[in-house]
């Protein structure tokens, strides 16, 4: 019978990408204090080297800050080669590497004519170079360091790797185009890679939060000057049954479930963390 609780976590080496980040900082300490051994990979080599002195300090588990860009296979390579060094092979992998761009936005919900002024709101006016910058950002770099570290995994006989959907792949949002494309490919990439995968007992899943307050999209969601809702932030609040939104904190749980040996027989599945905004058809 498998374990009913994180114990089995124990010990294990996670690679942890956009480890800088917020959501990553707080999900690296998290393990941590379930005894996983972290290696925080971030293009910000000084921030990963904070985040995992910060989570050392906090939790008294080992934890190791590397450079590393998620779009180049060399530089994840060299990441490779020093966490080995460190703590020898990856048994976990979480994707949380991503984002999004103002260049791969719309500033236009919808195209309400076609004045050219209208037409350089929309689609027609989007930078595709930003477009392509989202989508490999979100995509190629959610591939490339599965192919790297998933290697170990093939050797140790198992392994499990999360990636960082979002709401955006299930219910596309307005004016972020690319984003939801690219995290859509995400999901379905998932799938995909855990049916390749499968035989060689390495579980592939995926987590698509909802909405979550963070410096990226605080402007969007909150009025600079009076600190109240924006409008798309209320029309987001309206739309979510739990009427708020999410603490990272709220993510946490069900990563370290889709790691642990509680999900051994969970692969393939993207689970929504969003107050049941999924769910939920607006009337």
């Amino acid at each position: 019978m498998k374990p009913l609780n994180f114990d089995d976590l124990k010990g294990k080496v996670c690679v942890l990408t956009g480890g800088g980040g917020a959501i990553g900082a707080s999900l690296a300490e998290f393990l941590a204090r379930r005894g996983v051994r972290m290696a925080i990979l971030d293009l910000n080599g000084a921030r990963a080297e904070e985040v995992a002195k910060q989570v050392k300090r906090e939790t008294g588990t080992p934890a190791v800050g590397i450079k590393t860009n998620v779009l180049e296979k060399e530089s994840l390579e060299q990441a490779a080669e020093a966490i080995h060094k460190e703590f020898g092979k990856v048994d976990f992998l979480i994707n949380a590497a991503g984002g999004n761009s103002p260049k791969g936005t719309t500033e236009a919900e919808f195209l309400e004519s076609v004045s050219e002024q209208d037409l350089e709101k929309s689609i027609y006016g989007l930078d595709i170079e930003g477009f392509r910058w989202v989508f490999d950002l979100n995509l190629s770099g959610t591939l490339l360091p599965t192919l790297v570290f998933t290697r170990d995994m093939l050797d140790l006989g198992s392994g499990a790797v999360v990636n960082f959907s979002s709401m955006s792949a299930l219910r596309p949002l307005t004016r972020v185009g690319a984003y939801s494309a690219a995290k859509a490919a995400v999901t379905n990439l998932t799938e995909w890679l855990a049916v390749h995968l499968a035989k060689k007992n390495i579980r592939i899943n995926a987590v698509a939060p909802g909405f979550f307050v963070g410096e990226q999209n605080r402007f969007l969601l909150f009025d600079e000057k009076t600190g109240e809702l924006s409008p798309r932030g209320n029309k987001i609040i309206m739309n979510t049954p739990m009427g708020r939104f999410g603490d990272y904190g709220e993510i946490h749980g069900t990563v370290a479930f889709l790691l642990s040996g509680m999900a051994s027989f969970i692969t393939g599945v993207t689970v929504p963390i969003d107050g049941g905004f999924n769910a939920y058809s607006g009337v």
